[in-house]
């Protein structure tokens, strides 16, 4: 694997924070190991640097991988150094930020070195929940480097130099680089190992940027800040943005600035991150495909333990059909549907859901409904709610009838639009207490700042 960089490790750093910002700690630390002469080889800082810097007048806790130092390989004092720091920052309360490029384990220093990787692992399963993580992938991360890199709550990846794997692409059976590269951004996003896929480092450092200026500090910082947009701005033509989710959580964010993560992956749900009235909301969405899926669904609970971590209020856009449904997807579905309907019971933050489209049956219950523990349901004036679609239900309902009648396809007809007065609009939902206010899509950004006020948000 190519571990070639544009930027030096402390380059990347300066690129990074705020201009003359950052402190470095432990610049004198190196090895101690001597063993297949080591002494006689200079590692300078062990190959890592670490320090805390300012980003837009946020304090972050920073370490960067110095591929010129053996190759930024991860040793006894270069891990010790990132333990190190993570201690710090979580005694600041503060984020922290991994650039990677990374040989993997050094060997000369063999167990003392996997002692290491145990230490890194530690202290990002104690940081978890307690301080954001980020780690962006810019050369190399492979082995237990990956692993570490998949401990942090967002991981970014340079597209033409980063390279993620446990196992590199030419030592998996049957497969050599050139038939598929595993270890490459566009395989490792559709895989789900990254969130935000980046051309080049200089739009890594941005997203981060982006990013730090959007999360809280920690669990227990508020992440408001002052509100640049109009909280009464209107947006015309939201109806048409059901079937649409990204469009549609860009037109609801501040700014319009919506940032999502996981993209590629379990493409059925949308997730990601908004400011909303200068607060920092989780947004879960249904796709176009209006269904709920195995890996969109592993998307939806892992983001909604994210922002539950950070006490980050979630606003879910409700518009769905059913289940997808092939072989490989009746393996999994179950589990994975259970799992993300268990995270939005169990989430303690405020869970505000506005129903766009259709939501039928137990799909629609597992999306954050009403009945397993939201605290607002919304919905657009022309969504239904319901068991599953009328023309469905008319045909189970009235089959007989149906198919006695002289003309059955008006009998359908008239069957469904009885089942749709009676029970398939949102307004017959609304009738039973299960939604609480039906609204214009309009005014839907309006409605949801309201919301997050009442929850006690700004």
């Amino acid at each position: 694997m190519s571990n070639s960089a544009t930027l030096s490790a402390r380059e990347r750093i300066e690129r990074l924070v705020d201009a003359n910002s950052f402190v470095e700690i432990g610049g004198m630390v190196t090895k101690r190991n001597t063993d297949f002469n080591m002494q006689e080889k200079a590692v300078p800082a062990d190959g890592v640097i670490t320090g805390y810097g300012i980003v837009d007048s946020d304090l972050v806790y920073v370490y960067s991988q110095d591929v010129t130092a053996m190759n930024g390989s991860i040793g006894e004092m270069h891990a010790k150094k990132i333990a190190s720091l993570y201690d710090m920052a979580v005694r600041a309360g503060a984020p922290v930020i991994g650039l990677i490029d990374c040989a993997g384990v050094r060997v000369q220093e063999a167990v003392d070195a996997l002692a290491g990787f145990g230490e890194i692992y530690m202290a990002k399963i104690r940081a978890a929940g307690v301080i954001p993580q980020i780690s962006a992938i810019l050369g190399s991360c492979g082995g237990g480097v990956a692993i570490s890199s998949r401990l942090s709550d967002i991981t970014l990846m340079d597209a033409e130099k980063g390279h993620l794997f446990v196992n590199s692409p030419n030592a998996i059976d049957g497969n050599r680089v050139e038939k598929l590269d595993t270890s490459a951004a566009a395989f490792q996003a559709e895989s789900g190992n990254v969130d935000i896929v980046c051309q080049g480092e200089e739009e890594v450092m941005a997203k981060i940027r982006q990013l730090i200026g959007i999360l809280p500090a920690n669990a227990a910082a508020s992440a408001e800040t002052e509100p640049g947009d109009d909280l009464n701005r209107m947006l015309t033509g939201f109806d048409g943005y059901a079937a649409d989710a990204q469009k549609a959580l860009t037109q609801i964010a501040d700014d319009m600035t919506f940032i999502e993560l996981k993209a590629e992956y379990g493409k059925e749900m949308v997730v990601g991150l908004m400011k909303l009235a200068g607060v920092t909301v989780g947004a879960i969405a249904n796709s176009a495909e209006a269904v709920l899926s195995t890996n969109g669904c592993k998307k939806a609970e892992q983001f909604m333990y994210f922002c539950d971590s950070f006490e980050i209020p979630v606003i879910t856009l409700t518009n769905v059909k059913g289940y997808a449904s092939d072989l490989e997807e009746e393996k999994t579905i179950a589990q994975a549907v259970a799992d993300m309907t268990y995270a939005f019971a169990n989430a303690d933050v405020p869970k505000i859901n506005l129903i766009t489209g259709d939501a039928y049956g137990s799909a629609y219950v597992a999306m954050n409904s009403k009945h397993i523990g939201a605290d607002l349901v919304m919905a657009l004036e022309k969504a239904n709610v319901g068991v599953m679609d009328s023309a469905a239900a008319a045909k189970i309902l009235c089959e007989d009838e149906i198919k006695g009648a002289e003309d059955a396809k008006k009998a359908l007809e008239e069957r469904k639009k009885e089942f749709d007065a009676l029970q398939a609009g949102a307004d017959a939902a609304a009738r039973r207490g299960y939604v609480d206010n039906m609204i214009e899509g309009d005014s839907v950004r309006k409605h949801l700042i309201y919301a997050l006020q009442m929850f006690g948000m700004r």
